[in-house]
């Protein structure tokens, strides 16, 4: 018997790691699968000592599947029960791991560096000397050196790393290194997380002032409650003496009140109902409902279904140039997806394409999909330029969502001020409202 250290992907998505026994490279595999766990690394550390013992894993049984009391245990944690290896996910996964500008500039850097005829191991090597600001990214690096110079792939390397170099990722790069295009496929990566990251900067930029003038209404609303009506709310007490107040004025009094007798209560308040959103969208049903609002609502769609074609067309195209079967290309273009109608919309289509039908008669059933993009589809598979034509998709689908951005930011903010103006406006005339009355009786 072997001894196999693994680092695994259960079906909740969360990363595992530890050793076990098994037969041979293929028995190792089969007992991860039967425990639901997706291999990232797995490599033989060495011979064990025959044992007096052998306990057999659950479930498995059988003369091959036998395996020591050390066995896969789903979900364990091994790096409670072990002390920890260089590089593990421990190492760099808790506090402050490099960012999505980091791992673009390391893959354009290294890009770089391999089409200049660097060797993988020394292009490596220069650029952990550059991560001294950051020595959780250059621990990493150096855990992927050391896979390297051992005898092992640049992939393998960095699929010990899951959270930080995603199924996409190491997958183009391990297709780059099957063709003996690793630099090209690296710059293809480049590309493709410089246009997200620029997708992702614009629509940050375009809400900071709608989020701004919320912030400002927020707290001039907070102002008046507090403060304002309170002092008014003495002098009515003086001047009117015991008259009932107009409807608008008592209820912003009431508020008033509200605000300053339980201000705690009040603040908990808002903070429950925005836990309690948070918490809904992080349920099936309730991120079911947010995508469909998302797919629905006229200020939003717009956005976010183009977002979601580009992001499908771009993802796809890029794995399918750099040599991933298309099969595979759709497994790993859906796991980047997160809106619950388009997930299931390329669980089709993959279904569909393995089933032996075209790409395009699928993606035409799917209501996600515009007419136009499954026309586009239809012309690349029969040209065999389909690569070429998602990328395309993608490069026009990027303008669209700009545009579409920029029309919500100009929308949002007409909307945020009138609503601004709605409720400063309603709470002074309110107050006023007495004060005429005053007048009345005086004359």
């Amino acid at each position: 018997m072997a001894i196999f250290e693994y680092v695994a992907t259960d079906a909740t998505g969360n990363s595992v790691e530890g050793t076990f026994e098994a037969s041979n490279d293929q028995d190792a595999r089969n007992i991860l699968a039967q425990y639901n766990l997706q291999p990232t690394s797995l490599s033989q550390q060495g011979v064990a000592p025959a044992p007096t013992a052998v306990t057999p894993a659950m479930g498995l049984g059988g003369e091959n599947s036998s395996a020591s009391s050390t066995a896969v245990k789903k979900g364990k944690k091994s790096s409670k029960t072990k002390k920890k290896k260089k590089g593990s996910l421990l190492d760099i996964e808790i506090g402050g791991g490099p960012n999505n500008e980091d791992i673009s500039v390391f893959t354009r850097q290294m890009s770089t560096l391999i089409q200049a005829g660097l060797p993988l191991l020394r292009s490596l090597e220069v650029m952990i000397k550059q991560q001294e600001k950051k020595p959780k990214f250059k621990k990493m690096l150096e855990s992927v050196a050391e896979k390297v110079s051992s005898g092992g792939t640049l992939s393998d390397g960095l699929a010990m790393y899951p959270k930080t170099f995603d199924k996409l990722y190491v997958n183009m790069v391990r297709a780059g290194e099957a063709g003996g295009v690793l630099d090209l496929v690296l710059t293809r990566l480049a590309q493709f997380q410089e246009k997200s990251i620029r997708t992702i900067k614009k629509v940050k930029s375009a809400m900071i002032y709608p989020s701004v003038i919320m912030f400002v209404a927020v707290g001039i609303v907070t102002l008046l409650m507090m403060v304002v009506v309170p002092q008014f709310e003495s002098i009515f007490e003086q001047m009117l003496r015991g008259a009932p107040l107009p409807g608008p004025t008592q209820i912003v009094v009431d508020i008033s009140d509200l605000f300053s007798s339980n201000p705690i209560l009040v603040l908990g308040g808002m903070a429950g109902s925005i836990m309690g959103v948070v918490l809904l969208k992080k349920t099936k049903q309730g991120s079911k409902g947010f995508d469909w609002l998302g797919l629905h609502v006229p200020v939003v769609r717009d956005v976010v279904s183009k977002s979601n074609v580009s992001r499908i067309t771009r993802t796809f195209g890029t794995l399918l140039s750099s040599g991933v079967p298309i099969l595979q290309a759709l497994q790993i273009t859906g796991d980047t997806l997160t809106n619950f109608f388009f997930v299931k919309a390329m669980t089709n289509i993959h279904n569909a394409v393995r089933d032996g039908e075209s790409m395009a008669v699928q993606m035409d059933r799917e209501p996600v999909f515009p007419t136009m993009v499954t026309s586009m589809v239809e012309i690349g598979e029969e040209t065999g330029e389909l690569p070429d034509m998602l990328t395309r998709i993608a490069d026009n689908f990027d303008e669209d969502v700009d545009n579409a951005v920029a029309g919500v930011t100009s929308l949002i903010e007409p909307v945020m001020i009138v609503f601004l103006a709605v409720v400063v406006g309603f709470i002074v005339i309110a107050l006023f409202l007495p004060i005429v009355s005053i007048i009345e009786n005086l004359g």
